[in-house]
């Protein structure tokens, strides 16, 4: 494997596997669990250290960002990693035979490329060509793959067995993972992260405002959310991999 994709990936599996030496030492102590997060214990000492390491680092990292640099920068900073974002949501349109989302996205990334100075603009929007966000996890899932438990990741956040599993495609799926440039491939690394992080300032504080578990309400609005995302807004009334089949009526 290439060199420069070889290094983050490394950092992506240690990641991984500090988390599961994490899971394997605390999923034990939640009497009755949420059937779809069976790790809750773990998935709660995850959350706690990631929120740790927001409020330490990447909170006020993204509180500077966003005093310093003014809202059309910023704009500009989001279109451009949307625009790279297209290209990987093109590749996944077409692995989930979603023609209309595949056109849109090609000519998404083409339009915002070209008129749109490289994607700092968006044209593409005002041409009535819809954004259809797609990753791998959700063509997993298109294709019938279930979710998995639920499962919160050092640093990066929420996410579900098949997402975790999807990680390392859609990381060299990004165009971002194509630059041979180590250090020029790192920044844009940081800086849509502190973009991302910028954009989220707030929430928090909705969170906890809006209910009495902030960790339960996040956990239901992340698995609601990935649900409507693979169906496509109509997901069945409940996934629940969790359970045996029905036992046939008595006679």
């Amino acid at each position: 494997m290439n060199n420069n994709f070889a290094a983050p990936l490394r950092r992506i599996v240690l990641a991984l596997g500090f988390g599961a030496l994490a899971l394997m030492t605390g999923c034990a102590t939640v009497a009755h669990p949420d059937p779809r997060d069976p790790w809750e214990s773990y998935n709660r000492a995850m959350t706690r250290f990631n929120d740790d390491v927001d409020k330490a680092i990447m909170k006020p990292v993204a509180t500077v960002y966003k005093d310093v640099l003014p809202q059309p920068v910023r704009t500009g900073v989001g279109n451009f990693f949307g625009n790279l974002g297209d290209a990987w949501s093109f590749v996944n349109n077409v692995l989930q035979a979603k023609p209309e989302g595949a056109l849109h996205s090609f000519w998404r990334v083409v339009v915002n490329t070209t008129i749109g100075l490289g994607g700092v603009l968006d044209p593409a929007s005002e041409m009535n060509l819809e954004r259809h966000r797609e990753d791998f996890g959700q063509t997993l899932g298109r294709w019938g793959a279930e979710s998995g438990p639920y499962l919160v990741l050092p640093i990066l956040g929420p996410s579900t067995l098949r997402d975790t599993i999807a990680l390392p495609v859609d990381y060299l799926g990004r165009p971002q993972a194509q630059i041979q440039d180590v250090p020029v491939r790192n920044s844009l690394t940081v800086l849509e992260a502190v973009d991302t992080r910028a954009r989220l300032l707030g929430v928090e504080q909705l969170l906890d405002q809006a209910a009495l578990d902030p960790y339960t309400f996040q956990r239901d609005a992340f698995l609601q959310k990935r649900s409507n995302d693979v169906h496509d807004g109509a997901p069945p009334d409940e996934e629940r991999y969790d359970l045996d089949e029905p036992a046939a009526p008595a006679k």
